[in-house]
């Protein structure tokens, strides 16, 4: 076989691995949101990690002169493999900018109590059970997650969170004025992960009305982020 042959077959190859990686990774975000989590996420990261190793490989081919005759073949590869590459590069970048945690409250004393989301998860999902070791690395990691001191009385504050909380796309599960407590899922965009949102109201001291929320992931050891980045955008559009 001639060596033009040869680089013909690979490239072939390459557009069917390419084609592969890429169908496996939309038939693993579906997994995922059908309810396939653990599945799907094993197949999402083969696909990622199998799309970055193939593009660096195309990369190095579309330099070389034997390839030269296929090099535009070989860049439509490279873009069926772009999108599991960037996102196994981010991946890797972020890493380590995140502690192994799923649980985060502005009370780190004395954290909101949830009850619906006792109902409603699975018994696969996380426990809620909060422990020292997860909250000091949550003090370390996100200092400026803290209780908000609301100038609105309670009733006006309640109304403002339940409003806030469904200007973000939350689904509210229990709304409790006597008790000052609300209750809300928060889907993913993407993965249609399910995490749990519990508001706590208070009267304050003298006016007022203090905030805290708690926002826990159902599934997975580290959220990379997301439940302190939620409660942050609440309390960034509660403002009053």
């Amino acid at each position: 076989m001639s060596e033009q042959a040869n680089s013909s077959k690979l490239v072939n190859w390459g557009g069917y691995l390419a084609l592969t990686f890429l169908l496996g990774l939309v038939l693993s975000i579906l997994s995922v949101r059908g309810g396939l989590w653990q599945q799907g996420l094993l197949l999402y990261a083969v696909c990622c990690l199998g799309a970055a190793l193939l593009l660096a490989i195309l990369l190095i081919c579309t330099a070389l002169p034997g390839f030269s005759p296929w090099r535009r073949d070989l860049l439509l590869r490279c873009l069926a493999v772009l999108p599991g590459s960037i996102l196994f590069i981010s991946a890797l970048m972020t890493r380590g900018d995140y502690p192994v945690i799923h649980d985060i409250t502005t009370d780190v004393m004395n954290p909101p109590v949830f009850t619906q989301a006792l109902v409603i998860r699975d018994k696969s999902a996380n426990s809620l059970d909060i422990n020292q070791e997860t909250i000091q690395l949550q003090i370390a990691a996100y200092p400026g997650v803290q209780t908000r001191h609301s100038t609105l009385d309670f009733m006006q504050a309640f109304k403002h969170a339940t409003t806030t909380a469904e200007s973000m796309g939350w689904e509210i599960t229990l709304s409790d004025s006597a008790a000052g407590i609300i209750e809300a899922v928060a889907t993913t965009s993407i993965m249609a992960f399910k995490d749990d949102i519990v508001i706590r109201l208070m009267r304050g001291a003298e006016n007022g009305t203090v905030i805290d929320l708690r926002s826990a992931s159902r599934v997975g050891q580290s959220d990379l982020g997301a439940n302190a980045r939620r409660i942050r955008e609440f309390m960034r559009r509660y403002k009053s």
